[in-house]
């Protein structure tokens, strides 16, 4: 969920901005559709072993009690899978998204690309295939844009130049796309071989799901019944094209149409639907042109540092633009004071201040959380983070006292329990 862009495009909406408008979440955040709703979500252990490494206080109390009265836990809006559930399984893979939905997330992202033949497919990035398929070992190694280079050493063995690929779905017809298999997004800069470049998964994460058998690959199409039939709601995430565009004709108006077509085509309704995008220009074009899926239409913010968030003035003309929810990274909208105690940014202040609903990602990616320095998403709060059971302060803050709609995570089981056993809907 990451691109660089600019925010100049608001400087010049003035009078083409829409007016001011009731928040976009459209408050229907049990109903799921199909049978969702009798489905048997399993959680699996770790919620559980999360609570019990947390401090003692109010909230593990709280939390305890739920752990040992219910076992009928339910899907839930406020538990998102990003990407499905690439804790454990290789996302965007049906086996990703079916764990996601079986660990109660009521949302699951499919992030959304293109093929050489301009079909849509659910990738996080146009040019990852070398990292999170299996492309580097089969023949279709041959179309990649910058083949595989193995890594080179000194004499003394220091690494001198790492091991190199890039691959994209553009190169591919939808027809080879679909020959290939998901595995974990993970790559060794060490690897003298593909073998070894293709392996490097982190310690905290795990091959066992990623077998030669499974890592299914999906195009759009394919997500959106699969999501129907599982009884989730849907969050597609247009992402920035590696290729000039028009591509071979197909502009960017007419790929952001598209997504939304796809979904309009197979009977999504918009009050199911949450696009996505870190372009500004094409979450405008959904609210201008879609204005019944452009009210959920989610704008992703792209910060690295805490200097790179939006002003109160910006967010303010974010919402007279139209745009009703923001999504940035877990680092803007906590913070931390000298007792240890998460606390509400001031953009996560701000953002409410100026009318805008509030999701973000990504939680359940940063590893083991006791051992410190848990980089980028903690960023500005990782002082206060001393146990793997401060996952749940995290998310209680965020729920109670920021009011975010929902959370991205890599494994929706623990966001799921949390929403389940403080009602969050």
């Amino acid at each position: 969920m990451r691109r660089t862009l600019t925010r100049l495009a608001l400087l010049v909406l003035g009078a083409a901005s829409l007016p001011a408008c009731a928040n976009g979440y459209d408050g229907d955040r049990r109903g799921h559709g199909n049978d969702r709703d009798s489905v048997n979500v399993q959680l699996g252990p770790r919620p559980f072993f999360l609570v019990e490494e947390m401090s003692d206080g109010p909230l593990k109390k709280r939390l305890q009690h739920c752990a040992a009265r219910r076992d009928d836990y339910k899907p839930t809006l406020f538990s998102i899978g990003h990407r499905g559930a690439p804790l454990l399984f290789p996302e965007h893979t049906k086996e990703s998204y079916e764990a996601a939905a079986r660990t109660g997330a009521g949302i699951v992202e499919c992030d959304v690309t293109f093929t050489k033949d301009k079909e849509l497919v659910c990738r996080h990035a146009q040019n990852d295939l070398h990292t999170t398929t299996n492309i580097l070992s089969t023949p279709l190694a041959n179309k990649c844009i910058k083949p595989f280079t193995p890594a080179q050493f000194d004499a003394a063995g220091t690494l001198v130049a790492p091991a190199a690929a890039e691959c994209r779905t553009s190169e591919l017809t939808l027809a080879e796309f679909k020959t290939l298999r998901g595995k974990m997004d993970a790559f060794n800069p060490r690897g003298r071989t593909v073998a070894e470049y293709q392996a490097g998964t982190a310690n905290w994460r795990t091959d066992i799901h990623a077998g030669p058998t499974s890592g299914t690959l999906l195009t759009l199409k394919e997500a959106i019944a699969l999501f129907k039939k599982l009884g989730v709601k849907m969050t597609p995430e247009l992402k920035s094209p590696s290729v000039a565009m028009p591509f071979d004709g197909f502009s960017q108006a007419a790929y952001a149409q598209k997504m939304i077509d796809e979904h309009k085509a197979a009977g999504v309704q918009p009050r199911d639907l949450w696009p996505q995008s870190f372009d500004i220009n094409d979450v405008l074009y959904w609210v201008r042109n879609e204005p019944a899926y452009g009210r959920q239409a989610v704008y992703l913010d792209d910060a690295n540092v805490v200097a790179d968030l939006p002003t109160a003035e910006q967010l303010k003309a974010y919402r007279a633009a139209g745009i009703r929810i923001v999504a940035p990274p877990l680092f803007a909208l906590l913070t931390a004071d000298t007792s240890g105690n998460l606390l509400p940014s001031p953009y996560a202040r701000d953002a409410k201040a100026a009318g805008l609903d509030i999701i973000t990602w990504t939680l359940e990616r940063s590893g083991i959380l006791a051992d410190g320095g848990n980089g980028f998403y903690f960023q500005t709060f990782d002082s206060a983070i001393k146990r793997e059971g401060d996952v749940f302060r995290v998310l209680d803050v965020l729920a109670e006292q920021v009011g975010v709609l929902g959370v991205f995570s890599d494994w929706p089981a623990t966001t799921s329990f949390y929403a389940n056993c403080t009602g969050q809907k």
